[in-house]
């Protein structure tokens, strides 16, 4: 269970540790759609040749409007919003961090490995992390509450980081929408339309931080098929209703299946649900070997988070919780 607590997705990992569990695996350790969008692929043409400047751009145009954003220069495309977190704390060099935790841990490995200090107290921090929808308890903070913070900050010449990776869960626009000058707002592609392999994700900001990420980041960020897809994804308005509503349809199946079978409810949003029971760390092992992955948490013992289970696994996910009608 130790080795499963720094972040979902390890399949493979936990294939090898239980090889008696049926195939396919259920991976239930991320927060990803696992209704995907049919998504075009790019063209053979544009798979053979280097990304236009201008395709990327009409990517972040497109996007930045999604996110309630009219501006495009405060629009950057990057392979997934993990390599934008990742940039952020190379081009900031700033040397104290407040991490809102419980949360996504690579956040705390971006700041650390760049060599800041991570502090307890906002008043020691230049710059505050936090996630909303947080990860994995589903934290919400107000739009009020997050701009006061990005004032205070901005007061001690600090920059707010919001990580939105789950906000596509609802029509709400960004909070970079407000055009803060001193907050910087991370944004996921692959989590909400189900297609994390793509690689896409946006750092959304003032326009200068925007422009030296750009630089840094170099001229192809994103390819041909990434392109293609957010390019599709955006513009439907229509699927992006559908889906939401339809999240929500299916977190409630699975609150109600986990409920039945002994879990209190204590977080998540509508993609991930984080259930606590004492024996959570026996169950965790149960489920893998019934060929389910789930997310634990080595300081949290009692905590498992729990995917949405695609529609052809949702009886093998009772017949595991002992819940099967």
């Amino acid at each position: 269970m130790q080795g499963f607590s720094n972040h979902g997705g390890q399949l493979q990992a936990a294939m090898r540790a239980w090889p008696q569990g049926p195939a396919p695996w259920v991976d239930l350790s991320t927060g990803i759609n696992p209704h995907p969008y049919p998504a075009p692929r790019a063209s053979a043409m544009a798979r053979g040749r280097l990304p236009f400047p201008e395709e990327t751009a009409s990517l972040e145009a497109l996007a930045g409007i999604a996110f309630g954003m009219g501006d495009p220069e405060r629009v950057l495309a990057t392979p997934g919003a993990e390599a934008g977190l990742r940039l952020l704390p190379e081009v900031l060099s700033i040397g104290t961090v407040l991490i809102a935790g419980p949360t996504y841990a690579s956040h705390a490995d971006a700041w650390l490995g760049a060599g800041a200090q991570t502090v307890d107290r906002e008043e020691q921090a230049r710059v505050v992390v936090l996630v909303n929808p947080n990860n994995p308890d589903g934290r919400l903070y107000t739009q009020g509450e997050l701009l006061a913070l990005a004032d205070r900050l901005a007061a001690r010449d600090g920059w707010l980081i919001v990580d939105e990776s789950f906000a596509d869960v609802t029509a709400e626009p960004s909070l970079a929408a407000q055009d803060h000058p001193r907050v910087v707002v991370l944004r996921s592609f692959g989590k909400f339309f189900g297609l994390a392999g793509l690689r896409l994700g946006f750092v959304l900001g003032p326009p200068e931080l925007i422009r030296r990420l750009r630089r840094r980041q170099g001229d192809w960020p994103v390819s041909a098929d990434a392109l293609a897809a957010g390019l599709a994804a955006y513009a439907d308005g229509d699927w992006m209703r559908r889906t939401r509503a339809r999240l929500v349809r299916d977190a409630a199946w699975l609150d109600s299946r986990l409920e039945r079978a002994g879990f209190e409810i204590i977080g998540g949003a509508s993609l991930f649900r984080l259930a606590k029971a004492a024996d959570a760390s026996d169950r965790f092992q149960t489920l893998c070997a019934c060929g389910i992955l789930t997310r634990p948490f080595a300081d949290q013992p009692t905590w498992l988070r729990f995917g949405l289970p695609q529609s052809w696994a949702r009886r093998r996910v009772e017949i595991a919780l002992g819940v099967a009608p």
